[in-house]
């Protein structure tokens, strides 16, 4: 790996990072907070010297004019590194509003990363302070490498290598000619939708700084909110259906909404494999749990409908958000939400977990497999949209999945050595490394917080965090000594 070319892209980031985190200033010179100025003040400035540094030390980072020729390798590292610092720096306002540094960087993390998983017990902070919650959220829904390559021309060629290794997949979805061009119209989707949330919340009576922290967060599957109560502090129905709705939105593929808006044909939804099996899974897991919440908790059909629907979207896009407090439920609808964490959301969505796509190629793979138990000269392609999946990927997609067990396990059994707690070590380490918020049960459910466990369960679940961000592929890697190979030029 060349360092060069690191350092040059890592501090490009860096000096743009520090133009992002003055965003909340804006909120507190409105709010006429100007305490608020300085955290954010002090972190911009933090960035950008540390850019600036990093340029000036390395030899020949000064001179390198283009990334132009980014290795695969290199694109790994540098998206790596970039979460990590990125997750350093947006944690060094919280310093100033009194949390501990290891607090600081588990609510930075779990907002880059749209976890939602929140180390906050007490809600009297200022505008600016859940203003950056939430917009933490939202950069790290499509992802900063990829907001970068849609607006830096110094990304314009290398971003391709970049894109793919910040949003992993089993396929390559690149829909237009140029990586950029694919960058810039998913963030117009990203972006309008989460406009038109605005509007709409508002519209249905929520306050409008509620209504931009809450779209923010909604459209990155993230889940913060200002209020402490989430989606069920509003007390309202239109409010829930409102975020309801764009959180489903937040877990389908952008790539294929912006073939829908494009082409003005809302069937190309319903053409798509991925995007049915994530419909049909909705339907099925939500109509279930209706049922169960309907006959074992008596609610009435329309507050079954509503809550069932609304927790198992949010728990599959890893939104994380609550309409009410799911560990007050019968067994059976917590025991179906549980199994709605290993779902995950659509491939190039905002949505973390395993992913419908996987989930397809590998079903699609035991059913053949066992076809050809019954017809071993059969030639079966595995397909997905009428296109046939290529071997290498189908190897890939399965050790991805064995991969994604495993930490799973790993984590869940160190944070419930560590907390001599089952269901805190299953739920936080499922929740850390699918980026979905909540767990289960009176500490970390809906209604509860994170920041009573141990200090070492939350340094595991910030690992997790990141590993399942960046869907473990450019962790993993660092672990090949082969990896660690670099060079001047």
């Amino acid at each position: 790996m060349r360092i060069n070319y690191i350092i040059k892209a890592i501090s490009l980031i860096l000096m743009y990072v520090s133009l992002v985190i003055l965003a909340p200033i804006i909120i507190a010179i409105i709010d006429k907070d100007f305490n608020s100025i300085i955290p954010f003040l002090t972190a911009s400035i933090i960035s950008a010297t540390s850019g600036f540094i990093l340029r000036k030390t390395f030899k020949g980072t000064e001179e390198l004019e283009n990334l132009n020729d980014i290795k695969k390798a290199e694109a790994l590292f540098i998206v790596a590194v970039s979460w990590i610092l990125f997750g350093i720096i947006s944690a060094i306002p919280y310093l100033f509003y009194g949390l501990n540094p290891l607090d600081s960087i588990f609510e930075a993390v779990s907002g880059i990363t749209t976890t939602g998983a929140t180390i906050i017990t007490n809600y009297d902070y200022s505008k600016a302070f859940f203003f950056w919650r939430s917009m933490t959220q939202w950069l790290g829904g499509l992802g900063i490498i990829v907001l970068f390559i849609a607006i830096l021309p110094q990304f314009a060629v290398a971003g391709r290598q970049m894109f793919f290794a910040e949003t992993p997949g089993p396929t390559e979805d690149k829909f237009t000619p140029r990586i950029r061009n694919t960058a810039s119209a998913l963030w117009k989707v990203y972006s309008s939708l989460t406009i038109l949330q605005i509007i709409l919340l508002v519209i249905a009576g929520m306050p409008i700084f509620d209504a931009i922290c809450n779209s923010l967060s909604t459209l990155a599957a993230g889940g913060f909110s200002p209020n402490s109560q989430s989606t069920m502090g509003y007390h309202s129905n239109y409010i829930t259906w409102i975020i309801l709705i764009f959180m489903f939105f937040a877990g389908a593929s952008f790539n294929l909404q912006y073939k829908v808006i494009t082409k003005k044909n809302p069937l190309l939804f319903f053409k798509n494999d991925e995007f049915k099996l994530y419909l049909s899974l909705v339907l099925i897991i939500g109509t279930l749990i209706t049922t169960a919440l309907v006959i074992n908790s008596h609610y009435t059909i329309f507050d079954g409908i509503t809550h069932a629907f609304y927790q198992v979207i949010s728990i599959m896009t890893s939104t994380g958000s609550a309409s009410i407090d799911f560990a007050q439920w019968d067994f059976t609808s917590k025991v179906l939400l549980f199994f709605c964490m290993f779902l995950g959301a659509c491939a190039s969505s905002a949505g973390g977990g395993i992913k419908m796509t996987r989930w397809f190629l590998l079903f699609k793979t035991l059913k053949a497999e066992l076809v050809r138990i019954l017809h071993p000269n059969a030639i079966l392609n595995i397909k997905l949209d009428n296109v046939t999946i290529a071997p290498e990927v189908i190897r890939q997609t399965i050790v991805f999945i064995i991969y994604y067990f495993t930490i799973f396990a790993i984590g869940a059994l160190l944070i419930g050595i560590i907390e001599q707690n089952a269901t805190i070590g299953l739920t936080s380490s499922i929740t850390a490394i699918g980026n979905i918020g909540p767990g289960f049960g009176s500490i970390i459910g809906p209604m509860g917080g994170f920041s009573s466990l141990h200090a070492a369960s939350k340094s595991i679940m910030i690992i997790s965090m990141l590993v399942g961000r960046l869907e473990i592929v450019p962790f993993l890697v660092m672990f090949e000594p082969d990896f660690w190979n670099f060079k001047d030029n």
